[in-house]
């Protein structure tokens, strides 16, 4: 199923171009950088402020929340306001529910943002609902009623519009035939396309966001594949909804939009952080840049079988016993005998020490990959930690592995061929693979420099095509700084891990090794592999948020970080709750003013509880529910 220009070539999918007032997205225009305002949209001068700082950061168009009619006139203020101090940047009405500030709010603003899961329909009720094919068609043709007057009005006037499909929050109708999936989302938002272009108005973007980058990634590829069967062009914007804050939120971004950009894919980005919103900027610049310098890079051709995007399931492999991996991802730490003298050594690996002896945690590395050979003191470490259950590996590479085998064949006592090796892969071309499959080692370390993306996807459809069920870990290093780290270590390995082809990561640069760890971890668990603390999946914020989400957000991370396996949702209103939380275990949602809801899953368990009780309330829910364990004893 084609999804992309070339899987072994970073080539740039070429939309058409749509103008959202005076900026081209598509076309031949570079990747813009989005972002969305915090203030209420009612109060004009905060709004107007938050939008001069996010343009003076660099942020290319701006969108700002319009729950109902008094929000879509403010607009009209906002509008003016800017240009009086001579700001041009575009500003996006983000719609959900009430199609009457669509109609109003057009006039005012560059683009509007329709939501196909609740522009036309009510909130989505979970339950199974049956829709024959009479049934079905009667609800297209009441979607199209309601939707046609905006389509024609975009037309008018000459505005944009986002057709923005979030996978927490498809309609019953879409539910009922496809669940809550991506194919799901792609046919919700082909409704209202079809609407669109049955009225000849083609000035339309797509996005497909999720708080799983898998999901993410999967919906945007499923859409780019049906629009080239159906011969459409439209642009892309690109998100992970629901993010979160600080690494984590950086991490799983990087992993979603980047894996995409890496493809080709994308026209306009926006990180989705529970931080200021001017501080996503930033991190949406390194990643374009990173995307930009990924045009043009590939390898040879190569024709590609066995990776799929409409199901997307783990390589089978054969796990050792010989050498430390885990089942759900593996993180293995590299270091040289220098960093074994190290005071911080055990702390950086992740283990405890106590009375001298070394046992391992939760987030400890499960192996060291030595890049030198160590003797006398770093020994000692060394076997310390092999007693404490830290594996220690020197991978051969593949012409050590070569000249072994070669005086295997030709020495008077034979030499012992090793199965509980690791053999590192780094650039040879394919050709001297064949080695692998004679050596049948323990594991790979995969590790290519150039092209890392092509060239680890064309090794992983060697194995494939070889029936070789030998687990590999990405061996990716880098040589930039700290932030760009977290964004092109966390895109590659997500372009890897979130197409289900890697069974852990080694991660190394000139960064300290806790990070080097602790981020290893970040990206198994983004990846949906290895989880080995508390998912959050917390909302940016906007103008209808009820409450302080970043002082929530922190508070709430401080009491239940520990809790490993648990994915609690924070969500500032009720539009981001209960279905944006997707999949989450427990969701604290902003209901009205000083009141939370809980919930567990997506049914609403306790309502209106104040504001000053619901953190208290959210650990007795976690509690009631089983999954609750003391800090310390996890």
């Amino acid at each position: 199923m084609k999804y992309c220009e070339s899987v072994f070539e970073t080539r740039r999918f070429k939309t058409r171009e749509v103008m959202v007032g005076n900026i081209g997205v598509g076309g031949s225009n570079p990747v813009r950088i989005q972002s969305m305002t915090t203030s209420s949209t009612r109060d004009v001068d905060a709004t107007v402020d938050q939008i001069i700082r996010l343009a003076d950061v660099g942020c290319e168009i701006a969108r700002v929340t319009v729950q109902g009619m008094k929000e879509a006139e403010a607009c009209e203020h906002i509008k003016d306001r800017l240009l009086q101090k001579n700001y041009t940047i575009p500003v996006v009405a983000d719609i959900h529910f009430f199609p009457p500030a669509a109609m109003k709010v057009v006039e005012f603003v560059d683009k509007v943002r329709v939501n196909p899961g609740n522009y036309v329909d009510k909130r989505a009720s979970f339950k199974v609902i049956e829709y024959d094919d009479d049934s079905y068609a009667k609800e297209l043709l009441r979607l199209e009623e309601k939707f046609t007057p905006l389509v024609d009005k975009c037309k008018l006037l000459k505005r944009a519009m986002r057709i923005g499909t979030n996978h927490g929050s498809l309609s019953d109708r879409i539910m009922s035939r496809y669940g809550d999936t991506p194919q799901g989302m792609v046919e919700s938002a082909l409704e209202f396309a079809r609407v669109c272009r049955k009225n000849d108005y083609h000035d339309i973007i797509f996005s497909m966001k999720a708080s799983n980058p898998q999901v993410m990634i999967q919906a945007y590829r499923l859409l780019v594949a049906a629009m080239l069967e159906l011969g459409w062009d439209y642009p892309l914007h690109l998100g992970v909804t629901e993010a979160g804050d600080g690494e984590d939120g950086r991490v799983k971004s990087a992993m979603g939009i980047g894996a995409l950009l890496l493809d080709g894919l994308g026209d306009t980005i926006r990180v989705s952080l529970t931080e200021d919103p001017w501080y996503e900027i930033e991190p949406c610049q390194r990643l374009r840049l990173f995307g930009e310098e990924y045009l043009g890079r590939g390898v040879e051709p190569f024709t590609e079988v066995h990776r799929k995007i409409d199901v997307i399931e783990r390589r089978a492999v054969t796990l050792p016993t010989s050498v430390s991996m885990h089942r759900d991802g593996t993180v293995w730490l590299p270091m040289s005998a220098t960093d074994l003298f190290s005071d911080n050594v055990y702390d950086d690996i992740g283990c405890k020490i106590e009375l001298g002896q070394v046992s391992i945690k939760k987030t400890s590395a499960d192996a060291v990959i030595l890049r030198d050979s160590a003797s006398g003191q770093a020994q000692r470490v060394l076997d310390k930690l092999q007693q404490g259950g830290v594996g220690v590996i020197i991978p051969l590479t593949l012409s050590e592995a070569a000249a072994q085998e070669k005086a295997r064949r030709f020495a008077v006592t034979p030499v012992e061929q090793r199965h509980d090796s690791v053999l590192l892969v780094r650039d040879e071309p394919p050709s001297s693979w064949d080695i692998i499959a004679r050596w049948q080692p323990a594991a790979i370390l995969l590790g290519p420099t150039q092209n890392r993306l092509h060239a680890s996807r064309r090794f992983f459809e060697w194995l494939q095509e070889r029936a070789l069920t030998i687990p590999v870990v990405l061996y990716y290093d880098y040589d930039c700084s700290q932030e760009d780290f977290v964004i092109r270590a966390g895109a590659e390995c997500g372009a890897m891990l979130c197409d289900g082809l890697g069974d852990g990561v080694c991660l190394d640069g000139p960064y300290p090794r806790y990070f080097l760890r602790t981020f290893s971890f970040t990206v198994l668990q983004s990846a949906r592999m290895r989880t080995v603390r508390t998912d959050f999946i917390s909302c940016p914020s906007c103008g209808r948020t009820l409450f302080n989400l970043q002082d929530v957000t922190a508070r709430i991370r401080a009491r239940t970080a520990h809790l490993a396996g648990v994915k609690i949702a924070i969500m500032g209103c009720i539009v981001n709750g209960p279905g944006e939380m997707a999949d989450a275990h427990f969701g604290y949602v902003g209901s009205k003013p000083g009141k939370i809801d809980l919930y567990v899953g997506k049914a609403c368990v306790e309502k209106d509880i104040d504001f000053t009780d619901a953190d208290d309330r959210l650990v007795e829910l976690i509690k009631a529910h089983g999954r609750w364990v003391e800090p310390g004893a996890e």
